[in-house]
């Protein structure tokens, strides 16, 4: 069987909650749709799916699957888009939704060069950390951060970024340096609202298995700047992307924790609501944001 049609096959039935949707999606039988998945899975050896009679869930190896395979179907879908959008000129007005800090810090020095490029778009450019409704809110793109996009929406992933424990020499000269992630659970923690699984942390032991840490924020904030500049003050320790801290690490303001620990990795994703009938501003757009973070400032910073 032809591994784009497995892959398709089983992103489809991740996507649509059944085999049944999944096949009239695709337009095949259900036979086929199951076939096709079972193949795959054998192939590589790993169960993707957990499946009852009324319940159908991915196995942590197949949601790591799925997020690569969209990937790839995305990408392939892209690139048949883009030949078929070569010919004229991308014009109109662009709503565009992003994160606050990533907002300012990493996509607005962007959005003159890509004015500049197209002359005959507008944008209107929304910060929030709230998740929006890209249908019901009116917009055509949202630049999100998380674990995997919502299957609701098509996402291209643009970059990665890992969150990182760190505090203050001065807060550790005070308090003592954390050698095990259960000893934060004694140490004043400064905690971002919106993050998803609120004050229970979560690191992988070098042996993999996964130990959660309930903490106990001293602050709550729904910024992440705010969160570094408490630490920064030497208030606790926060658990950030590197986007956020790498400089202050470099510059020896913070001190990453318990390196040896795997923290959560996110993807930093563009997602629009369909593949189908891509405008060609937003798939400029999409372009445009994929090219600019090739080589993101946060992972150059940490090689030079």
């Amino acid at each position: 069987m032809d591994k784009f049609q497995e892959m398709q096959a089983f992103v489809a039935v991740v996507d649509q909650g059944s085999f049944v949707r999944a096949a009239e999606a695709l337009g095949t039988s259900k036979a086929a749709i199951s076939r096709q998945v079972a193949d795959l899975e054998h192939r590589l050896g790993i169960r993707l799916l957990n499946r009852t009679t009324r319940r159908l869930s991915m196995t942590d190896e197949g949601q790591l699957f799925h997020l690569r395979c969209t990937d790839l179907l995305n990408g392939l879908e892209e690139a048949e888009s883009e030949l078929s959008l070569r010919r004229g000129t991308p014009s109109g007005r662009l709503r565009i939704s992003a994160p606050v800090t990533f907002g300012i810090s990493y996509l607005a020095p962007l959005w003159g060069k890509f004015l500049q490029q197209h002359p005959k778009i507008s944008m209107e450019v929304t910060l929030s950390d709230h998740t929006v409704d890209l249908v019901e809110d009116g917009f055509d793109l949202a630049v999100r951060i998380s674990r995997a996009p919502h299957p609701t929406y098509i996402a291209r992933r643009l970059a990665s970024t890992t969150m990182v424990l760190c505090a203050s020499p001065a807060y550790l000269e005070r308090h003592g340096t954390p050698e095990h992630p259960q000893d934060i659970a004694d140490h004043n923690v400064i905690s971002y609202t919106y993050w998803s699984s609120k004050d229970e942390w979560e690191f992988t032991l070098p042996t993999g298995k996964i130990e959660t840490v309930m903490t106990r924020p001293r602050l709550h904030a729904n910024s992440g700047d705010t969160c570094v500049a408490a630490a920064l003050q030497a208030q606790g320790i926060v658990l950030q992307p590197d986007f956020l801290v790498h400089q202050p690490l470099r510059d020896g303001l913070l001190v990453q924790l318990l390196p040896q620990y795997q923290t959560a990795e996110l993807g930093i994703y563009a997602v629009y609501t369909s593949r189908e009938h891509l405008p060609l501003k937003l798939r400029s757009l999409i372009d445009f944001l994929v090219d600019s973070f090739r080589q993101p400032a946060w992972t150059v910073n940490q090689a030079s």
